[in-house]
């Protein structure tokens, strides 16, 4: 007898996710909980598995079925919670490949300034395979393949931690190979920047269009391994952590906040409050090409380093300071980003951010 239930993914494909554009159905919580339970023991045939990925691709999937899932990867994720409650930042895995990372200088400026942060990755993870905090962090000499108790520990000590995928997820990060076969993005590109390796209660996160963040918001919700007391989201740059330049949209829930009622406002915007702010009133007065590097990793690095130590002044520290302040903000450990903004630069000026980093390095 199976240890699985009556929910293979072929039959899935054939009853329920698979059936076609107009005709495919949403899966319940349990039979969407089977699927992935299936998946992290290496179940399905390879060719099932990517037809699946593909069918959830194009159907979209809802709240429910991202929330089941992610509860099932929460059972493969070996949670070391920090003395800290940190902010966790939920960058794609897949990295960047034109603009500067800007989250570990951000990271270390708010760790300074009085917020703990922490950001988790793997390392080249389809389908863009691309540089990541990993690699920006191994560039600046950091230790980056830690035990999750290291993580934890490095949290608490520095004020910024780092969680690395293949120790705190070892079966989801051992789908990578067949992942890597999709050619495109699957719903684990979404679910595993929701991991929260360190039990945090707040999570940073970005998107393109606003019903992305509001379905990122509601998942959190549905997931019930996932006690998160605030979720803030804003517009990225490729998909990072790191506030894209211009007119931009944030969306901020809180546990318990109020439903938003306003005509045409969809169901599932429950508690989330979205505004639009201009970068250029908080210092990021150029154009998102005015960040993009020519090695993503490296530069990363060099920029992080010479902005946190005072030797660059220019778009680089401008930026990274408004990524801090929205950490900042984040956590509530402000009243606005405004004040988050003036913290960020002062903990730079006092030399609090180089230290912070001097700290990280010697870990």
């Amino acid at each position: 007898m199976s240890e699985f239930g009556e929910w293979p993914l072929k039959r899935l494909m054939t009853e329920v996710v698979g059936t076609g554009h107009k005709s495919a159905e949403d899966m319940t919580r349990e039979q969407a909980t089977e699927a992935m339970e299936r998946i992290l023991a290496g179940e399905p045939d390879h060719t099932t598995l990517g037809a699946f990925w593909l069918a959830n691709r194009w159907k979209r999937n809802t709240p429910e079925e991202l929330g089941a899932y992610v509860d099932v990867i929460a059972e493969d994720v070996a949670v070391a919670q920090p003395d800290a409650d940190p902010v966790d930042c939920g960058a794609n895995y897949d990295g960047k490949g034109r603009t500067a990372i800007l989250g570990v200088g951000a990271g270390l400026v708010a760790a300074a300034a009085g917020t703990p942060v922490v950001a988790h990755s793997g390392d080249r993870v389809p389908t863009q395979k691309q540089d990541a905090y990993k690699h920006v962090l191994d560039e600046l000499g950091v230790e980056t393949d830690l035990a999750p108790e290291e993580s934890a520990a490095m949290t608490d000590e520095v004020g910024f931690g780092f969680y690395y995928q293949p120790n705190f997820a070892p079966k989801l990060s051992g789908l990578e190979d067949r992942r890597d076969q999709m050619g495109v993005r699957t719903f684990v590109n979404t679910i595993e920047t929701l991991a929260n390796p360190a039990g945090a209660s707040v999570h940073l996160g970005s998107f393109y269009h606003l019903p992305y963040a509001i379905r990122i918001i509601d998942t959190f919700q549905a997931s019930e391994s996932q006690a998160m007391d605030r979720v803030v989201m804003f517009q990225g740059m490729e998909g990072y952590d790191d506030i894209r330049p211009g007119s931009t949209t944030v969306a901020v829930w809180n546990r318990g906040a109020d439903r938003t009622d306003e005509p045409g406002r969809d169901e599932a915007a429950d508690g989330v409050e979205d505004f639009t702010i201009k970068t250029s009133e908080y210092g990021m007065d150029f154009e998102e090409a005015d960040l993009g590097v020519d090695d993503v990793a490296a530069d990363s690095a060099t920029i992080t380093e010479e902005v946190l130590t005072g030797e660059r002044d220019d778009q680089f520290a401008d930026a990274i300071a408004l990524n801090a302040a929205f950490r900042i903000f984040a956590r509530e450990d402000c009243a606005d980003l405004d004040e988050g903004l003036e913290m960020a630069r002062e903990a730079i000026e006092n030399g609090e951010a180089a230290a912070t980093l001097e700290s990280l390095q010697a870990f």
